[in-house]
């Protein structure tokens, strides 16, 4: 039986507050294996992002142990923690953080500045690029983009190591309902053609049902929900 690539054991989260820390999670469990398709909703403030930021090596918990691939996240160093995130973890979020004076192509390939396999890196970029139907942007700044091509453009950048894992934080928030359903679906196709598994934060409940499973916050708890796959 196959190994979880993720396992989140008892994770609490507290931030110093007065007169006693704000507790966001209290003891949230959770395994993810590998090339599933994870859903996250709930409303506004109850964790999801600081969750995808504690997963993400972004930030630490305050009790409980992330497992990725084996290894306690919280017992790698600093520098371990950045070569992970550069290499072995994808991320999206609701603004595509794009630099805006470098190409769309320029964009996708800053993740691969410190590897010397810079034709690989082109030759990978200029496919990814080509799966997001962006081929013809390649050379344009992310200013003359749509939002949705921008987006997907922090998609193909996002994947450009081959990250076993990709965290997407509200990646069609600032989309309308074609756009959302677009990158959803490319997010869902990657998921598949590339062995990717994907933890996905989302408020709408269209693009959480895509997923393969579907799990809510409520008061720092998660809690599984029915999810249709499509």
């Amino acid at each position: 039986m196959a190994e979880p690539l993720l396992s989140l054991r008892d994770i609490v989260k507290e931030y110093p507050e007065s007169p006693r820390p704000l507790r966001v999670l209290t003891r949230v469990n959770l395994e993810v294996m590998p090339g599933e398709s994870l859903a996250i909703v709930g409303p506004s403030g109850c964790g999801k992002s600081t969750l995808l930021n504690l997963i993400g090596t972004l930030d630490r918990p305050t009790s409980g142990a992330i497992i990725f691939k084996g290894r306690d996240l919280g017992a790698i160093s600093e520098n371990e923690c950045a070569r992970i995130r550069n290499t072995e973890i994808g991320f999206v979020f609701q603004m595509h953080h794009l630099l805006p004076q470098c190409s769309v192509l320029e964009n996708a390939l800053v993740p691969t500045l410190v590897n010397s396999n810079s034709g690989q890196s082109v030759e990978r970029a200029q496919k990814l690029l080509e799966r997001a139907g962006l081929s013809d942007r390649a050379h344009q700044l992310p200013g003359r983009l749509s939002g949705g091509e921008r987006q997907r453009a922090a998609v193909v950048r996002a994947l450009i190591n081959q990250p076993s894992l990709l965290l997407a934080d509200e990646p069609t928030g600032s989309l309308n309902q074609d756009g959302a359903e677009q990158l959803a679906r490319l997010l869902l196709d990657l998921n598949r053609e590339e062995a990717l598994t994907l933890v996905v934060v989302t408020h709408s409940m269209a693009i959480a049902q895509m997923m393969d499973r579907v799990l809510e916050f409520r008061d720092g708890v998660l809690n599984e929900r029915t999810g249709t796959h499509e």
